[in-house]
């Protein structure tokens, strides 16, 4: 018997291994494992260079072996096995990785090898769950096998034992439960096949069980006629394989049916509808990864929550690394659900997080792209799942043009879906850029609540009367993207609510309407004076048609705008936004009647009736605008007194 103790960095290792490093205890299943694997991979390599006959991939296995009787839970693999000195190299010395150097030493030999470990310390981390630890090994070239025993920072023991196959079998005996840590669910077959499932489901060799079964026991048929008949079950005990092996990511695309990606998807992130649409990748290079992503064909219970998290799942050699890698998705692309596999990213020594570094940045990078270019496919190829998709995600698309100070907006830009008037259904900007007038200057749109409510706007009149198409801003956030977005295709973007339109007006029109602001000055002056800071400025309108007010914006803060910034102001109870306020400016029709009972008001000096008026035409034009009047008694009160 060797008995030895660790060196003084080494204890210090592992207890920084068994308190400090990893997150979650149940992860010492998934370091095993991925070092059964190893092992198994170092061995078929060798066997492979020597150009021995005798082993195949279907010749090796990882068998998982409970035992509650006596608290020990095993791991075995018909793997490489190791050496007296390998043993003491590798378990002896805490961060000295075997798989590391044997990768290292083997990395322009073969391009199946397909190493897991990196630092040597995965091992320890079942320290967090046993007591003690027994491993003993055989090699293929030796007759003699040893077993190395450890109970923790005291050291270990390594003597000669037997074992008839070649390999490693791993015995761990667990902790005593406590009242907080029930280490026995480490033995329970259900627990144990979640996590296999949860973190080793695509090592590429069998992860094997021997599982409890139960099965009808036999009987007459004399038996089964009678009164009191119940049928009787045995138990009893039957190999299981536990893992999927090959990951469907890493199978040929053109083996893969739709109906498989879509189960796939409804297993793997628990939704029961199918995913409107799938993007699987293979890049290969200086960075080199594969990723399977899923468009969702429905809004997640809690995307729109602070509960909600966005983030890939993520994998290193099919061994699952992390569950939500948030750093791979920008937040406007966070509705997508898949996950990544690749070799070459940064871990940390526990595996369970990722150092920041330019290989994770490349692939979200190259994500990034990827999901644009499959989104702006499937709009040109597939618009009706397109559509449905922008009912469901189009809002983040249009935050992420927004945010940023519209870093994103070139990108995204050609993503967005806007209603339209003339086409009755939403359009890229794209698409309404082609059916322009000719002279038409500007891209129209019209922002409020609904598309029945901007239907009625008396702001569209003028508009429609062109001909000239507009889209519905009807979400919160479409005024400030278009207005971040500023031009498509060098035209630029312009509300109908805007004081000026960009509608040439012929020399004729202009002079007539310079003439009737001038024969009326003294009505729009009144009423300018009557309403105060109210307004910016009170003028006839050359928009208007059948309605008898409007409002119309000035530069800087539309009115839509106001409203919003107001509204998430007292909702936050953020007085920054809550006092601003748009240049309002008071259009009238001429041509309307209330204006001859302006008129004689103004003619005959009787303030109290212009007060009434302009007052009662300003709430007109708010609640136009959808916004709230300052005093809905006195508006109340006012048309009462009007209609005596």
């Amino acid at each position: 018997m060797r008995k030895k103790q660790f060196k003084a960095e080494s204890k210090r290792l592992l207890d920084l291994m068994i308190n400090s490093i990893y997150t979650h205890k149940e992860i010492f299943l998934r370091e095993i494992i991925s070092n059964a694997s190893d092992a198994i991979d170092k061995r078929y390599f060798k066997a492979s260079a020597k150009g021995q006959t005798g082993l195949s991939r279907d010749s090796f296995e990882i068998r998982i072996t409970p035992d509650k009787a006596n608290r020990t839970l095993t791991i075995t693999d018909n793997g490489i096995g190791m050496t007296l000195e390998e043993l003491e190299n590798n378990l002896g010395i805490i961060a000295s990785s075997g798989s590391l150097d044997f990768k290292n030493e083997n990395k322009d030999s073969n391009d199946e090898i397909d190493i897991i470990g990196q630092f040597g310390v995965g091992f320890y981390s079942a320290f967090m769950v046993s007591d003690k630890i027994e491993v003993i090994s055989k090699t293929e070239d030796n007759d003699k096998a040893y077993l190395w025993t450890s109970e923790g920072v005291d050291g270990y023991t390594v003597t000669e034992t037997e074992k008839d196959e070649t390999g490693t079998s791993i015995m761990l005996t667990l902790k005593s439960d406590t009242e907080d840590e029930q280490f026995s669910e480490y033995l329970d077959e259900y627990e144990l096949k979640n996590l296999i499932k949860k973190y080793s489901d695509y090592i590429r060799y069998p992860i094997v069980m021997n599982c409890e079964k139960s099965r009808p026991i036999d009987v007459t048929d004399e038996e089964k006629e009678k009164e009191d008949y119940e049928p009787k079950y045995e138990t009893y005990y039957e190999d299981d394989q536990l893992n999927s092996m090959v990951p469907i990511w890493k199978r040929n695309k053109n083996d893969i049916t739709k109906e498989e990606y879509n189960e796939f998807y409804k297993d793997k992130f628990s939704d029961w509808t199918d995913p409107l649409k799938v993007i699987s990748t293979n890049v290969e290079g200086v960075i080199s990864y594969n990723a399977l992503l899923f468009i969702p064909g429905q809004v997640p219970y809690n995307y729109y929550s602070k509960e909600y998290q966005k983030g890939l799942q993520l994998y290193s050699s099919g061994v699952s690394i992390m569950d939500k890698c948030a750093d791979l998705l920008p937040d406007y692309f966070g509705f997508v659900r898949g996950l990544v596999d690749s070799q070459d990213l940064s871990l940390n020594i526990s595996r369970e997080m990722l150092q920041q570094d330019r290989q994770l940045k490349a692939i979200a990078s190259r994500l990034e792209k990827k999901i644009n270019s499959a989104l702006m496919e499937m709009q040109k190829n597939d618009r009706e799942n397109y559509d449905k998709f922008f009912d469901l995600f189009g809002t983040q698309l249009k935050f992420g043009a927004y945010e940023g100070y519209g870093a994103k907006k070139d990108s995204l830009k050609d993503l967005l879906l806007y209603y339209s008037n003339k086409e009755n259904k939403q359009v890229t900007l794209k698409e309404y850029v082609e059916r322009m007038k000719e002279d038409q200057k500007y891209i129209y749109y019209a922002t409020g609540d609904s598309v029945a409510k901007i239907d009625k706007m008396p702001q569209m009149e003028s508009i429609v009367d062109e001909g000239y198409e507009v889209l519905y801003c009807t979400d919160e956030v479409d005024e400030f993207t278009l207005k971040i977005i500023a031009s498509y295709d060098d035209k630029e973007f312009k509300s109908v609510s805007d004081k000026d339109l960009g509608i040439e007006l012929t020399d004729e029109e202009k002079k007539e309407s310079e003439e009737k602001n001038e024969a009326n000055k003294s009505v729009l002056d009144a009423v300018k004076e009557a309403l105060g800071d109210k307004v910016a400025s009170v003028t006839l309108s050359t928009r208007l048609k059948s309605h008898p007010v409007c409002f119309s914006s000035g530069d800087g803060l539309s009115i839509e705008m106001e409203k919003i910034l107001k509204s998430q102001a007292e909702a936050q109870g953020n007085k920054e936004f809550s006092d601003m306020q748009a240049d309002k400016i008071l259009e009238l029709n001429e041509g309307h009647e209330f204006f001859k009972g302006l008129t004689k008001a103004v003619d005959a000096g009787d303030k109290e009736k212009i007060s009434d008026y302009s007052n009662l035409l300003y709430d007109q034009a708010l609640l136009i605008e959808g916004m709230s009047i300052e005093d809905p008694v006195e508006f109340s009160n006012l048309i009462c007194k009007l209609m005596k």
